[in-house]
């Protein structure tokens, strides 16, 4: 036995070590040296991108793809993001789809462009064109409402038979307090107390957030062609043999040269109700170790919300086991459909990218998505989406940062943007430009732009800001900084905990304090990572006094904004980091709450010790958010309290940089090569910025790299107490790229 054991783990170690090896460049962390940097960032190879959105509409045919590919190449694209669109001539997926999308393909080769491809028709990610609707109806979205609402006095007995569809049963009384209801079997009997109440009957039935296809003939966004069931891994499995086999049989010769990966977008539960497939009660009792049926009832209706005239007031034992429910509800989302992707492009030498749904917005986001970590870690190219107006001069967008952060803490080399679908106003060019540069300097590298729809009505000019002067110049500023933001490793110093499961509790504050956190350590020039519970209790690696994420960079600093709840866990390993040299610090007032196996069991820590870190109770002022008709400057932000930026400024030990004066229009973002040290300097105001800036690097030689112009040229520079200190002059929504050798 004990050599079948071995032999089982050499086996294993040799097909990591192979499929580690068999990796492209662009695929894993690079280190090298500047000069290796410079003789690519010129004509930086097409992996890099950009990539526009391209949608086959119409009746598309090669030639109108090869008059499109010559636009877009002309623009100064070097890859492409691909997508079946309506009305094309040809069915979704058939035969003559990928008789199609074979010459396609050939052509983007031909002009030496890489393509990935988008993972259905339309979005959200996972209906497969229709065919779960249609083929395997079985393995649709499923989830858990309120089917019925039986009013009861107090005394009467209730006596209901149940449809083989009912899980679960409750009673909310005038005032709002729940009570679960025991079931057995097919029948429902109960006497109610004093009072009036209501007894609400959960069914489970096949429900899906709507989805946009480009096969739906009415062209609207409905619920006509149903998701997968995203918690069930046999879904998932379907949805690959729908769709990702189909590629790999007619053009998997190219996977991982011409094509680049799989593109999803927005995989949700948009839902009324509460997700669910019909294995969740046992894997939660499996994870948590009690079971959740009963109580589930009193989670299809938000606390305190009015729905349909009854309202309920969960008690804090009830909304803990909520919290417990959307806990495993984030494990399996990601295990059942973001990691199976991720593990299948990996084993075809292809990279899956993917951004979720209301990443700006994480309270929505952990209901309807769980955890952006969980969902991502998996993923090669996480992402974020930057629509509407999200990212704008008058408003404050630290969320991209979420995707960076997740490849830098599981040590990929990439994070990517959706940027510009739906822009109200449109932007022009140097709007553009400003959009992309709040991204770079946040870490994201991969840019997708939307969005190019194919001209088969015969040629035209490209849509939108496209089309405007200035555009080429501006995908060659893109291409490099992509290119040397992709280089090397990142090198954050500090950590901002991101409070998941305190909102899965509905602790609106936590996410309050994290978005004002988040603004704090930019407007002062500390360039951070965030991290979740996951990492902080088991993934980073411990080290004495810091935390080493999988791509090099180590945390001397660990920020938690406000957590309600936080894992016996992770405190016990932030208690060792901290005694060994790390600094932490609680904004916003000590965890209320420590949790074991469960949330529903948390303990509270009023007699837990903190002496090892430490604790600010003032509480940071929200992040204001724009009017309604909004300027052009973001809005003025409260004071921030003085024990706060006192706090935070004696636990970062490695600050990025420092200023001879305070600017919170200033972000930071620095990374280090195998002989440099690599700063992006962003002024996000409509003021010049002019400083002395100190550069926390022992580097002996300055330089100023343009990623308009490609060119490098020496900065002059003066010793600083061993660092460098520059002269920095920025105008307004100016970037700079600093490199110190």
């Amino acid at each position: 036995m004990k050599t079948k054991c071995i032999t089982l783990l050499v086996t294993a170690f040799l097909l990591q070590a192979a499929a580690a090896s068999s990796q492209q460049s662009w695929q894993k962390l690079q280190n090298p040296t500047a000069a290796e940097v410079a003789s690519q960032w010129n004509v930086p190879p097409p992996e890099y991108g950009p990539e526009p959105y391209y949608g086959l509409n119409g009746p598309v045919s090669i030639p109108q793809v090869q008059r499109d590919l010559d636009t877009l190449h002309n623009l100064g694209f070097q890859a492409v993001t691909v997508q079946a669109g309506y009305n094309m001539p040809f069915a979704y997926l058939s035969a003559e789809y990928f008789a199609f999308f074979r010459n396609f393909v050939t052509e983007a080769k031909q002009r030496n462009m890489r393509v990935w491809i988008v993972d259905d028709a339309g979005y959200p990610s996972g209906f497969a064109g229709g065919k779960f609707s249609a083929e395997a109806p079985a393995l649709r979205m499923q989830a858990l409402e309120v089917a019925q609402k039986i009013p009861v006095t107090g005394g009467a007995v209730l006596r209901q038979q149940l449809s083989p569809e009912t899980v679960s049963a409750a009673a909310v009384d005038q005032d709002g307090a729940a009570i679960p209801l025991p079931l057995h079997g097919n029948t429902l009997e109960w006497t109610a107390p004093k009072g009036n109440w209501t007894v609400l009957i959960v069914d489970h039935e096949f429900r899906t957030s709507p989805t946009r296809s480009d096969t739906n003939t009415q062209r609207v966004k409905d619920t006509s062609q149903s998701l997968e069931d995203y918690l069930d891994p046999a879904a998932t499995e379907q949805y690959l043999r729908f769709t990702h086999e189909q590629y790999k049989q007619n053009v998997g010769d190219e996977f991982g040269k011409t094509i680049m990966g799989f593109r999803g977008d927005e995989p949700d539960y948009s839902i009324a109700g509460l997700p669910w497939t019909p294995k969740f009660f046992e894997r939660f009792t499996a994870i948590k170790g009690y079971d959740v049926q009963p109580y589930v009832a009193l989670f299809a209706q938000t606390p305190s919300r009015r729905d349909a005239g009854v309202a309920i007031h969960l008690t804090p034992e009830q909304i803990r086991i909520k919290g417990d429910y959307y806990d495993v509800f984030s494990q399996m989302f990601a295990a059942g459909f973001f990691k199976p992707q991720a593990d299948w492009c990996a084993a075809n030498h292809l990279e899956y990218q993917v951004h979720l749904n209301h990443e700006e917005m994480e309270m929505d986001l952990t209901r309807s998505e769980g955890s952006f970590f969980r969902d991502m870690r998996s993923v090669e190219v996480p992402g974020i989406d930057a629509i509407w107006h999200q990212i704008w001069k008058d408003t404050i967008s630290d969320f991209p940062r979420l995707a960076s952060s997740v490849a830098h803490v599981y040590g990929k080399p990439r994070a990517f943007t959706e940027s510009f679908a739906a822009y109200r106003p449109a932007p022009d060019v140097e709007m553009a430009r400003y959009v992309l540069n709040e991204q770079f300097v946040r870490g994201v590298n991969q840019i997708e732009t939307m969005y190019f729809p194919a001209t088969s009505a015969g040629p035209k000019p490209p849509p939108s800001y496209m089309g405007q002067p200035g555009f080429p110049e501006l995908l060659s500023y893109a291409r490099r900084m992509s290119y040397l933001m992709a280089m090397g490793r990142p090198d954050a110093s500090v950590a901002l905990f991101l409070p998941s499961s305190s909102m899965w509790l509905g602790n609106d504050a936590s996410d309050t304090a994290f978005v004002s956190t988040e603004r704090l350590l930019s407007e002062h020039q500390i360039d951070f990572d965030i991290v979740d519970e996951d990492a902080l209790a088991r993934d980073l690696k411990a080290l004495p006094g810091s935390f080493e994420t999988l791509s090099g960079n180590r945390f001397r600093t660990v920020i938690l904004p406000a957590p309600l709840v936080i894992s016996g866990e992770a405190l016990a390993r932030l208690k060792v980091f901290a005694e060994g040299g790390g600094k932490v610090v609680f904004l916003g007032g000590a965890p209320k709450l420590i949790a074991g196996q469960t949330i529903r069991d948390a303990t509270p820590a009023t007699a837990a010790d903190f002496s090892w870190a430490t604790v600010v109770d003032a509480q940071l002022p929200p992040t204001p958010t724009p009017p309604a008709n909004p300027p052009t400057e973001p809005p003025v932000p409260q004071a921030v309290p003085r024990e706060v930026l006192a706090a935070v400024d004696a636990a970062v030990i490695a600050p990025t940089v420092r200023l001879d004066t305070s600017d919170t229009a200033l972000r930071v973002m620095k990374r280090r090569w195998k002989n440099a040290d690599v700063y992006l300097l962003f002024n996000e105001g409509a003021q010049p910025s002019n400083h002395t800036v100190t550069l926390m690097s022992k580097g002996r030689v300055a330089e100023a790299w343009d990623p308009q112009t490609g060119t490098v040229a020496a900065l002059q520079s003066t010793r600083a107490g061993g660092n460098l200190a520059v002269q920095l002059r920025l105008q307004a929504y100016e970037a700079r790229v600093i490199v110190v050798r």
